[in-house]
C-alpha cells in the first residue's frame, strides 16, 4: 500500500527545486602567468617606492643648527688669541684657530685616512695619532702621509656695525679687525673647502 508521502508529487520535487535554485559560485585559482604578473607588479611598485623615498631623503637634508652638517654659532669670547692653542668644538668636529693671517675653522679630521688629529701643546701643532701626520696651527701640512693641508669650514664673522667677513672661496684665513667688536661668528660645517695639496 502506498503512503501519502510517496503519492504526493510536490513532496518529492521540493528538495530538488531548492537545490537547483541555489547559485553555483566557483572561484578559479589564478594561472601561473597571472600569478607572475602580480608578483612582478608588486616588486616594481615596491622598488619605485623605495627609490622615491631615498631620493626625497637625500634631496632635502635636515641639518639643524648646532649639529654637524649645519651651522654653529661660535662665541666670540672663546676666540683664541693669535698663536694660542685652538678652541676645539667636538660637536662640530672643528677647531677654531687664529694666526697672524686671521681666523680659520679647521675640519678636525686628518686628510690621510680620517683619524682625528689632536693639538699637542708641547709641540705647538696638530698631530694625528694613527699614522703621524703633523699640521701647523694654520692647518698647513708639516710631515707624514697626509696628502694635503687640513680642510677648512666656511666661517662668517659679523662686526657690531653690521658688516660681515667670510672665509675666502679659495680657503685661507679671515683677517680680523682688532679695532672693531665682533658680535657673532657663524661656522657652516656643511660648506667645506678642501685643503691644498702639499708639494
Amino acid at each position: 500500500m502506498a503512503t501519502a508521502e510517496s503519492t504526493n508529487p510536490t513532496a518529492l520535487s521540493a528538495p530538488v527545486a531548492r537545490a537547483a535554485a541555489a547559485p553555483s559560485i566557483q572561484v578559479a585559482a589564478p594561472s601561473r602567468r597571472e600569478f607572475l604578473y602580480y608578483i612582478w607588479g608588486a616588486s616594481i611598485a615596491l622598488l619605485l617606492g623605495q627609490a622615491s623615498a631615498g631620493l626625497i631623503w637625500f634631496a632635502f637634508p635636515r641639518f639643524k643648527e648646532g649639529e654637524f652638517g649645519g651651522a654653529f654659532a661660535f662665541n666670540p669670547e672663546e676666540l683664541p688669541g693669535v698663536g694660542a692653542a685652538p678652541t676645539s668644538v667636538p660637536a662640530g668636529r672643528f677647531h677654531v684657530t687664529q694666526t697672524s693671517e686671521g681666523l680659520r675653522a679647521l675640519y678636525g679630521v686628518c686628510t690621510h685616512l680620517g683619524c682625528l688629529p689632536k693639538w699637542v701643546p708641547t709641540n705647538g701643532r696638530f698631530e694625528c695619532p694613527c699614522h703621524g701626520s703633523k699640521f701647523q696651527l694654520s692647518g698647513t701640512w708639516i710631515e707624514g702621509p697626509a696628502p694635503r693641508n687640513l680642510d677648512i669650514f666656511i666661517a662668517t664673522v659679523t662686526y657690531a656695525d653690521g658688516t660681515t667677513v667670510e672665509t675666502p672661496a679659495e680657503g685661507g684665513a679671515i683677517p680680523l679687525d682688532a679695532d672693531r667688536e665682533i658680535t657673532s661668528i657663524q661656522i657652516d660645517t656643511g660648506a667645506r673647502i678642501i685643503g691644498d695639496l702639499h708639494p
